[in-house]
């Protein structure tokens, strides 16, 4: 078998499969419904980490004797830190200009991003990273602060497994920890919000510790005879191919693999990550497949992909804040509009920090990048004239992210109207309550008591003005909820004999959806029971196949619905909170005139139902839609 010592100069494939990436993980927040699974991205970067770290401190081991940890660590902080500053300055600035919900939870997100633990600081603040409610500025930072802990904790732990003298033992111990971290993953994976899971360090550093087992695995040091060795050594001949596979293997998982679904914690990340350490043992040792990894555009990104990763989402976030003004083509859709932008944004950021920060800092070092500086300023007046000028910049930018941490407000436009929607429904409980303790008197039939509404964050936002329109409506709302989560809150409440004769779903606006989740909702009502589906509305990539489709199935079906609240809300737009998704009091009222219109066009259908009893005879034997205690 090949041996791979681990250099300090660049490995062959691996800058391209690092374009790949961030490539995955751009076109994955830009354009979610191209490519669902896109967040994958981030485990490969974690495997590569792994892998190169570990191969680094193995390497110094066998040159030096020993693990210098505080170069480490310093090398580390200057390859992270430097481009780091200017982002949060920059992005922070800007963030107060615009103001509004992008300012909401910045002073905790700068806090996050200057400790590197940014992952945890969100867990501690019930933050998601699923939410579409809450445009966390710097939202991708966790990812880093999960790479700097691994820093700071795996060279301590290398040099406890390299003083043991079997080397099969210490890939084992490695091994173990990454499945550990796997299975960790998969106990604690809570289907409404996996963010504790996806953000944990102890929940997903796998793959990180898979790139750290390959490395152990490849280093020349550590090759002896034994059946992962000889494995490997037979498998060669099939390595280009096997690495192909293997990123064949990636890139389907970017197209299918569901960023809320069980199958992604409970092994699909996992399955990416030895994918990944695949690819890698396919393209270090310089062949053809890694040089094919490298063609001149995907090294191109990947040279420069960590400036693109911390550049990318901010400058969304920004620019998604700032579109009314800057909208210059209505022809064009929002969504598209920001992407190119952003994207062609974060290309010049990235290249320019690249450029003037990443490779001197790296090369020179901070002292030596600043003597430098120093040396060329003292040679020019206008060199002088451009320093001074910079050091105003940093002073105005340093004022700019300070007034944004200070003036931020509590919680966004689109919070307050959800909180809105929750206190209505813990009014509405309380009132059940006083209700069901008057047994002396029989409670009145009231407009919403035979109807079972379940949705997400929109409809609990509505939920006040659905529970005016229709009193003793039974609502069950959550924020970040999913079309997939239906079946089960439906057969939960069929179990409890809790579900109504006619119901109501609204869970169209956190992702897409399939034609077997319809299914699924109407198997588990049951064909007795009338369907209400509500469309969406939301300046996302899948609002438009999501509308389709709930259009589509309710015309197919004759007990089936649909409450058009995308068409009724859209010249509206104003009644919207500032995400333009979450509506307030008037927009609530529209949503519940959606709901009615369609529980109308429901009545008036030739079939018995269950809605008969809201029914008015008229003259010429129709019937009209009349709940009795309506508003």
């Amino acid at each position: 078998m090949q041996s791979v010592s681990i250099p300090t100069k660049r490995l062959a494939g691996l800058d391209g499969l690092r374009g790949i990436a961030v490539s995955l993980v751009v076109v994955f927040h830009f354009f979610p419904a191209l490519l669902p699974g896109g967040f994958i991205g981030v485990d490969v970067f974690f495997v590569i980490s792994g892998f190169l770290i570990t191969g680094l401190l193995l390497v110094e081991r066998d040159g030096a004797g020993r693990l210098a940890l505080g170069r480490f660590w310093q090398r580390r902080a200057l390859r992270l830190v430097p481009p780091l500053i200017p982002l949060v300055l920059i992005c922070g600035t800007a963030a107060w200009l615009i103001g509004g919900d992008v300012l909401v939870g910045v002073g905790w997100q700068v806090l996050g991003a200057a400790i590197f633990g940014y992952n945890w600081v969100s867990i501690v603040s019930s933050a998601s990273y699923f939410s579409a409610s809450a445009p966390e500025l710097f939202r991708n930072l966790w990812s880093l602060a999960v790479e700097e802990q691994f820093y700071l904790v795996w060279p301590v732990a290398l040099l406890g497994l390299l003083l043991l003298r079997n080397r099969r033992l210490r890939l084992a111990l490695v091994c173990a920890l990454a499945l550990a971290s796997a299975l960790w993953m998969a106990l604690l994976f809570q289907p409404e919000d996996p963010t504790r899971v996806y953000y944990g360090s102890d929940t997903h550093s796998f793959g990180l510790f898979t790139g750290a087992a390959l490395a152990l695995m490849l280093h020349r040091a550590d090759l002896r005879t034994g059946p992962a060795i000889r494995l490997l050594a037979a498998l060669g001949r099939w390595r280009p191919w096997l690495g192909l596979g293997a990123l064949a293997g990636l890139l389907d998982a970017a197209l299918w693999l569901p960023d809320t679904g069980a199958v992604t914690y409970r092994g699909g990340l996992l399955a990416v990550s030895l994918l990944t350490a695949v690819v890698i043992w396919a393209a270090v040792p310089g062949r053809r497949f890694g040089t094919a990894l490298d063609s001149r555009l995907l090294r191109y990104l990947g040279e420069r992909s960590y400036g693109i990763y911390l550049w990318h989402w901010p400058l969304l976030v920004l620019l998604q804040a700032a579109w009314p003004a800057v909208r210059s083509s209505p022809g064009v859709p929002a969504s598209i509009g920001v992407g190119v932008l952003a994207g062609a944004l974060t290309l010049l950021a990235a290249g320019v920090s690249y450029r003037w920060l990443e490779r001197p800092v790296r090369s020179l070092g901070v002292r030596g990048s600043i003597r430098r500086l120093r040396d060329l300023a003292y040679g020019s007046n206008r060199r002088l004239a451009w320093l001074g000028l910079a050091v105003v910049a940093g002073l105005l930018l340093t004022t700019g992210t300070t007034a944004a941490i200070v003036t931020a407000p509590t919680s966004t436009s689109a919070q307050t109207e959800i909180e809105r929607g929750q206190q209505a429904l813990a009014a509405a409980e309380r009132h059940a309550e006083r209700l069901a303790r008057r047994a002396s008197r029989p409670a009145k039939p009231a407009a919403g008591d035979r109807i079972t509404a379940v949705g997400d964050s929109v409809m609990l936002a509505s939920a006040a003005e659905l529970q005016a329109r229709f009193p003793g409506i039974a609502i069950d709302a959550a924020v970040s909820r999913g079309m997939g989560t239906a079946p089960d809150i439906l057969a939960a409440q069929e179990e409890a004999g809790t579900l109504r004769p006619v119901v109501v779903v609204g869970l169209g606006t956190n992702g897409p959806i399939r034609w077997s989740q319809l299914d699924e909702i109407r198997a588990v009502i049951g064909p007795e029971r009338e369907l209400v589906l509500v469309d969406a509305f939301a300046d996302r990539d899948w609002t438009a196949g999501v509308n389709d489709i709930l259009a589509e199935y309710s015309a197919r079906h004759r007990r089936v619905e649909l409450a058009d609240w995308h068409d009724a809300i859209a010249p509206h737009t104003d009644v919207l909170a500032g995400d333009n998704i979450h509506p307030g009091p008037t927009g609530g009222r529209i949503y519940a005139g959606t709901v009615r219109a369609a529980l109308e066009r429901l009545a008036r259908a030739p079939a018995r139902s269950e809605l008969d009893a809201y029914r008015t005879p008229l003259p010429d034997g129709t019937a009209e839609f009349r709940p009795p205690l309506l508003p």
